[in-house]
């Protein structure tokens, strides 16, 4: 039975104990058989890239540049990845003898890393292959099961990507795909799930933990970002520029770390103004997957401009497309505006001249997100100081959105952009739990004497134990191994 055929007959709840059967089994399976179908994705990623590219290009309108560079090379970048660090970062952990207190003589301890269950899946739309199949591969890869509902505006990517990763070799039932409708997210908060992988609105993401927090079920949320760019006295202007353009427009600003707000120093104001016009001078309007981002952006562009922000450059006709947006920059765009606590996905960017680059952080720190963050300096001692003081997720120096897909470097969010990462060790591990598992050989056991009515010596015992390990001068520590000495050999002739 096929899973498009398992999905339709059965019912969720069905479907999820079908996937925990086969996570019982996929669990056993060593590190390295289950990064087999992981490397067999990859070379798959290659012999069907004109199909994915088709796919994406018939959900959401990207070029097929657009899909080989920011979907497939980091899918791919993040398989092989996992392919070479996962079995170490998965292997059991012996917890060292050094470490070992003294009332503990005779244990030994072992930290292991178990996949949690069945990973529930609510997958984005735009990057549909790179976001869901680096989210499914690390899940797959610690040992869990996925149940996954892909967007219902990406359903053909959902589709393809699908049967690649059965056709790389993965059990068909540890892998479900249940059918793109806005409902069944909802229905998976309610399924035997055992954690929660979320990417989208921050607004979607509150009403996900609320109830995941009512069932106790822990989460990964991917949600909105409103980030900044910080333009220094000594950066280079034409570059900071157009890594601000590509950063509002790349995937026509449909990127959740887009870059939306630009602080730039006053000396270099006018010039980065300039470098921005005759890029806003040619750029043609662009449709959007969803009229009512397109309706969003317009909604906060008219509320700024009413406000006291201005266009930079001549103002565009509006497009007839209600789906379809003009590049927009807006000067002057201050915290008190909803531009600044709104987060747009759409071409939208505000830009603000500072003096004081302590004022203009605390302007920054009024924005409810903490996605990212770029600087632009070329004092690179001086920007890894201001990443210190950053409360975001991601600070990126000297470039914008490209680093984000590093696949060693974990991604994800703090403030209201959410919890928990993806990429990377960090990635791979959120989908474990730590297990510690503890050995214990001989017969002291100091501790069995705090139990009522047992040895009337656990005062001394206890007592001489504190001393000896953490008294401040060696006197008293000798002091403290004596008492202890005395009270352990009581404590052994009365066992």
């Amino acid at each position: 039975m096929s899973t498009a055929t398992l999905t339709a007959e059965l019912s969720l709840s069905e479907v999820t104990a079908r996937c925990r059967e086969a996570q019982r089994s996929w669990q056993q399976a060593t590190v390295k058989a289950r990064l087999q179908p992981v490397r067999a994705l990859r070379h798959l990623l290659v012999r069907e890239q004109q199909r994915l590219c088709a796919a994406v290009a018939s959900d959401i309108g990207k070029q097929e540049d657009e899909v080989i560079a920011g979907e497939l090379l980091p899918l791919a970048d993040g398989c092989r990845y996992l392919e070479k660090h996962a079995a170490r970062l998965l292997r059991p952990r012996k917890v060292s003898l050094w470490d070992r207190p003294l009332w503990m003589w005779g244990q030994r301890d072992t930290v292991h890393r178990r996949p949690r269950g069945v990973v529930g899946i609510i997958g984005t739309w735009n990057y549909p292959l790179f976001l869901n199949g680096v989210q499914m591969m690390q899940a797959l890869t610690a040992g869990n099961g996925v149940v996954w509902k892909p967007s219902e505006v990406a359903p053909v990517s959902a589709t393809i990507l699908h049967a690649l990763v059965h056709e790389a070799g993965f059990p068909a039932e540890l892998v479900t795909r249940l059918p793109a409708t806005r409902e069944g997210g909802a229905q998976l908060l309610e399924a035997d799930i055992d954690h929660l992988v979320f990417t989208g609105a921050a607004s979607t993401g509150r009403r996900i933990a609320t109830r995941l927090g009512e069932r106790l079920i822990s989460s990964t949320l991917e949600l909105s970002g409103l980030d900044a760019m910080f333009v220094l006295e000594d950066a280079d202007v034409e570059l900071a520029a157009r890594a601000a353009w590509f950063g509002a427009t790349g995937n026509r600003g449909q990127t959740c770390i887009a870059v939306r707000r630009v602080f730039v120093h006053h000396s270099r104001y006018e010039s980065f103004k300039a470098t921005l016009q005759p890029l806003l001078a040619t750029a043609p309007s662009l449709r959007l997957a969803l009229s009512s981002q397109a309706q969003q952006a317009r909604a906060l562009v008219e509320q700024a401009l009413s406000a006291g922000a201005h266009l930079l450059g001549t103002p565009s006709s509006p497009p007839d497309d209600p789906s379809a947006c003009c590049p927009t920059v807006l000067t002057e765009v201050r915290p008190e505006m909803a531009f600044w606590r709104e987060a747009p996905f759409a071409p939208l960017l505000g830009i603000l001249p500072f003096d004081n680059l302590t004022d203009a952080l605390a302007q920054d720190a009024r924005c409810p997100y903490g996605l990212g963050v770029s600087i632009f300096t070329r004092n690179i001692p001086r920007a890894l100081e201001l990443a210190e003081k950053l409360r975001a997720g991601v600070v990126t120096i000297n470039d914008v959105i490209a680093p984000t897909a590093h696949p060693v470097s974990p991604f994800g969010g703090v403030k209201e952009s959410g919890w928990g990462v993806t990429q990377g060790a960090e990635g791979l591990l959120e989908m474990t739990v730590p297990q510690a598992v503890s050995v214990k050989g001989g017969r002291f056991r100091p501790h069995y004497d705090l139990a009522p009515g047992t040895h009337k010596n656990q005062r001394e015992l206890l007592l001489g134990l504190l001393t000896m390990s953490h008294a401040p001068t060696l006197g008293e520590r000798l002091r403290g191994l004596w008492q202890l000495i005395r009270a352990g050999r009581s404590a052994l002739e009365r066992s």
